[in-house]
């Protein structure tokens, strides 16, 4: 009886946490995994996922294209910034009107953009489906990186949702980390402590005391030093010396993760970095690994790793107050994709308990 209670109570609990996922599957999922049923939870989405592949051939539905518009090329040589990004190279022929075309998203810095946002179709077989890459600028804009309750759990941290009103004057966008940590391969490091110990050669997101960012493998091409103030490592580097790693189709590799199988096609994140140091992002529905590091690849990404998962959990938020001191909040917040699960709300909410990384406007 006293199982059955305790059962009940935190079942039930999961099931009503929105910080567990939006759907009552999704919730279910979570808490299975948290309580021993992570390889049922894994073969069972493998499954579907197997069994439900996305559409292939299709048309685009109308608006999922980015449009370009006149100011999508600004520059201002008093203001220190990156060279603008060059167009991405469609993987689908004919290319749509705007396909791969930058356009400027989220709050100016110091008058000019700090990101680019663009879309386009991952691959030339699923041709009804879209994904959104983002450019950073990260000599107009900082890295933080905030933990959770859940990922990595261990608080409290300094920084942790909801985002504070100090932080809202600079925020300029928010996304998704990486996986559960007892999933992810790697380690976390904050707050001067090592939260899971890190791991050699795994891929590691790494943020520094000036608030700069990098994306490499730990040992290699970034390491411990005492400027560095974060590092959430997930699986391996998917792109190294701006290809994409040999074997990522290899279904018994475990390099990336047994979470789901590499090939197997589902929402999926990536962050990357390029070789002048901005940061790139990536994420859609209906990719298989090897389309995230494609896309990344071409977004200009010298080196990259994969970032989380599944429908709920991959998220990209920009936000453009209507003054360059306003603060960033839901009302103003745009979703990268409109099919991204969520809203621009969810890092200001106090329930949200996993890890994510936020850019902000640099001090000028």
């Amino acid at each position: 009886m006293a199982g059955f209670v305790w059962l009940a109570f935190s079942l039930g609990g999961a099931l009503l946490n929105p910080a567990l996922g939006s759907s009552a599957g999704s919730r279910l999922a979570e808490w299975a995994r948290d309580h021993g049923g992570a390889s049922v939870v894994n073969w069972a989405e493998n499954q579907w996922y197997s069994h439900h592949p996305p559409k292939v051939g299709g048309a685009l539905a109308p608006g999922m294209i980015l449009s370009p518009n006149s100011n999508s090329v600004v520059s201002n040589s008093a203001v220190a910034h990156l060279a603008n990004p060059l167009p991405i190279e469609p993987f689908a022929s004919p290319a749509v009107s705007g396909e791969g075309q930058w356009v400027p998203v989220g709050r100016f810095v110091q008058g000019i953009p700090a990101m680019f946002a663009t879309t386009l179709r991952p691959d030339a077989i699923h041709t009804s489906y879209v994904a959104g890459v983002v450019w950073m600028d990260t000599k107009l804009l900082r890295a933080t990186l905030y933990s959770g309750s859940q990922i990595p759990g261990g608080g409290p941290f300094t920084h942790t949702a909801p985002i504070a009103q100090r932080a809202a004057r600079t925020l300029v966008a928010a996304f998704n980390a990486g996986f559960l940590m007892n999933n992810a391969g790697g380690g976390y490091y904050t707050d001067h402590r090592t939260i899971v110990p890190l791991r050699f050669g795994a891929a590691s997101f790494v943020v520094y005391r000036n608030g700069s960012a990098t994306v490499g493998a730990w040992g290699q091409n970034v390491k411990m030093s005492n400027t560095v103030v974060s590092v959430r490592q997930n699986l391996n580097l998917l792109v190294s010396n701006g290809k994409p790693v040999p074997g990522i189709r290899n279904q018994s590799s475990s390099q990336w993760g047994f979470t789901l199988g590499n090939a197997v096609y589902v929402w999926r994140s990536g962050l990357g970095v390029t070789a002048d140091g901005a940061l790139v992002y990536a994420g859609g529905p209906g990719l298989d690994l090897t389309d995230l590091a494609n896309i990344l690849v071409r977004a200009g990404a010298v080196r990259a790793m994969e970032l989380d998962i599944n429908t709920d959990w991959v998220n990209f938020s920009y936000y453009h107050p209507a003054t360059a001191a306003g603060l960033a909040s839901p009302s103003n917040g745009t979703e990268l994709l409109p099919s991204m699960t969520g809203s621009p709300a969810r890092y200001f909410e106090t329930w949200w308990a996993r890890d994510f990384i936020t850019m902000s406007a640099a001090k000028s």
